[in-house]
């Protein structure tokens, strides 16, 4: 993937374009994938969609909607998002049959760490950047969870060597947390997420088609360059290792 690629009009190549390309067993998988987010319906009850609007969780969210599927969605509104993700946000409550629920962090936080410790901080150090996500993040998660059975992610073992072990059922907080985690794309490939986006005409990020592939705040996201590994563009001032906000590190 490469930030140089442009079209003979000048305009960026469309993420589908570039990326839509099914593995031969795509159908297998997405049977797969409908098949566990029934399962998850109806035996796991409260369950929920953890969506950051990103290219995998717009497919989720298409899913749980065309297969009408009592499964509400909640969107973490950090309050520095990109522009793109609002006006996507908006969209999304505008036409989604499933409830999307959004939750924003305690601004007398926000404010106090700004104050604090700066606009800035979370590039002087991890430990100030993690302090951030939980503010923003972390705490509103505590509260979208809060009496929920199990949630559904986009997690894909393809996205990093972090989650190259991300099974489509993961119940390893089950004791700790009470919660059961389905990851339905686990085995997609990037190319399958934007098959099915193509093919069924879900809207997305517009932000994929300037080369992000991963998308979370606007001061901790940029776009990728040929070469570069798919969330290369998170915290790309950080360590490898470092790069979670916390959401899925597990206890």
């Amino acid at each position: 993937m490469t930030s140089s690629l442009i079209s003979s009009r000048g305009a960026p190549t469309k993420a589908t374009t570039l990326n839509a390309k099914a593995s031969t067993d795509f159908a297998v998988k997405l049977a797969e994938t409908e098949s566990l987010l029934r399962r998850a319906a109806a035996e796991f009850q409260p369950v929920t969609q953890a969506s950051s609007l990103g290219a995998e969780d717009v497919v989720i969210t298409h899913l749980i909607n065309h297969l009408q599927l009592d499964i509400p969605v909640f969107v973490l509104e950090t309050g520095a998002l990109h522009t793109e993700t609002l006006a996507l946000l908006e969209r999304t409550q505008a036409h989604s049959r499933a409830p999307i629920n959004v939750l924003r962090p305690v601004q007398e936080s926000v404010i106090q760490f700004v104050r604090h410790k700066g606009q800035d901080a979370i590039y002087q150090s991890i430990d100030l950047r993690k302090e951030c996500c939980g503010i923003r993040k972390m705490e509103p998660l505590a509260r979208a969870l809060k009496g929920q059975r199990a949630w559904v992610t986009g997690l894909r073992q393809e996205q990093s060597s972090a989650r190259a072990e991300v099974p489509l059922q993961d119940d390893s907080e089950v004791t700790t947390k009470g919660l059961s985690k389905f990851n339905p794309l686990a085995k997609w490939t990037w190319g399958d997420v934007w098959h099915y986006i193509a093919e069924n005409k879900v809207d997305y990020n517009p932000l994929h088609d300037q080369f992000f592939p991963s998308i979370g705040c606007a001061p901790c996201t940029r776009a990728i360059s040929l070469g570069e590994e798919f969330r290369a563009g998170r915290w790309w001032w950080e360590d490898e290792t470092a790069k979670e906000c916390g959401l899925h590190v597990k206890s």
